[in-house]
């Protein structure tokens, strides 16, 4: 009892000490207050968030924006695209906005297209619109461009150039400049080709159309049967777009392909027929010169032949084949000759 006595005594007012005055409950108090303090400002950071969501009609949980700090999520995004969603009409949760934040989604990119869609009674459910805009297509663009369609140059002026150029059977150049209007398929946004197919496709179909034309005048006066033609080739298929319409903005005259082949085809043909003429020409002066050693070699036999003579009139002599006046009258048959032959060597010259 005396040392419930002395205890009291100490710890009551007056006393010896004041409990009040204690250091450690005086430390205690500090560090306490310092950690309420720091609660009270983390937690009063999503309180606003918080209260604004409960306003809104789009509550979120206190802790769940708690907790979104811890996942490397910003509270901010996700409460203020709940309240979007909520006041169009659209309940997404707090769990599918952030699980498609966590992926690298563009959240308000989704949100703003899933109210524009609704708007505009479209069918767009989340997963379809977060797989869009996972696949890195603009999910926003593509739903506007659903609601109002838009409209493509073809061929792209920024591809360098400006004309699709085809030919008609009569050999006549033809440039074409067409417009098309499409609109965006958000069922085959997904794996769809992109607005450079369709201009590679309508580009195509144009010059099919223009080649099977009979004559460049019948292009000139109905150039719509350019656009029937090509639109009715399901040229959309397999791709993200809806072709509305093709409509041919200008036709251009160029130049007569058709002569101009012709042109080039004559002068090769031309080019051709030099080139052989020229062989037969070396093979003739190649077999003239043959002719010539030929009859070269006929005059050097002739010599060699006439050089045996005197060996054979020489042996006659010896065997007494041949006599005196019989060697006399071929000398007086080979000079007569000779002077026939230079008579008749002068007239012909005199006569030339």
């Amino acid at each position: 009892m005396l040392n419930i006595s002395r205890l009291i005594a100490q710890i009551a007012p007056g006393g010896p000490t004041a409990w009040w005055t204690s250091p450690v409950l005086i430390g205690g108090l500090i560090v306490g207050g310092i950690f309420l303090l720091v609660i009270l400002f983390y937690v009063g950071q999503y309180f606003s968030l918080w209260f604004q969501a409960l306003l809104s009609g789009a509550r979120v949980r206190l802790i769940d924006l708690i907790m979104m700090r811890f996942r490397k999520v910003r509270p901010q995004e996700i409460v203020f695209n709940r309240i979007s969603a909520k006041k169009a009409g659209i309940d997404l949760s707090t769990d599918y906005l952030e699980s498609h934040y966590l992926a690298g989604g563009r959240v308000t990119n989704v949100v703003r297209a899933m109210i524009a869609a609704d708007r505009a009674k479209i069918d767009l459910p989340w997963d379809r619109a977060t797989a869009i805009d996972l696949a890195g297509r603009d999910i926003l663009e593509a739903v506007r461009t659903s609601v109002d369609p838009k409209v493509i140059d073809c061929p792209n002026p920024a591809g360098g150039r400006n004309t699709i150029d085809a030919v008609a059977k009569d050999g006549i150049q033809l440039k074409a400049k067409a417009r098309v209007t499409v609109r965006a398929n958000l069922a085959r946004l997904v794996g769809g080709a992109t607005e450079e197919t369709i201009i590679a496709r309508v580009g195509e179909g144009i010059v099919s159309a223009i080649g099977s034309a009979q004559s460049h005048k019948e292009v000139l006066e109905n150039p719509d049967n350019i656009s029937k033609a090509v639109l009715a080739k399901g040229l959309d298929a397999g791709t993200a777009f809806e072709i509305l319409s093709i409509d041919i903005a200008d036709v251009d005259v160029g130049i007569n392909i058709g002569a101009k082949l012709q042109g080039d085809q004559a002068e090769a043909d031309k080019k051709r027929y030099q080139a052989e003429a020229e062989k037969r020409r070396a093979m003739a002066v190649a077999q003239e010169a043959e002719f010539k050693a030929e009859i070269q070699k006929n005059r050097a036999l002739v010599v060699l032949a006439e050089a045996e003579v005197p060996k054979a009139m020489a042996e006659s002599f010896r065997k007494g084949h041949l006599g005196i006046m019989d060697y006399y009258r071929m000398k007086n048959v080979v000079a007569d000759t000779a002077m026939r032959e230079s008579i008749a060597g002068d007239q012909t010259t005199t006569g030339a």
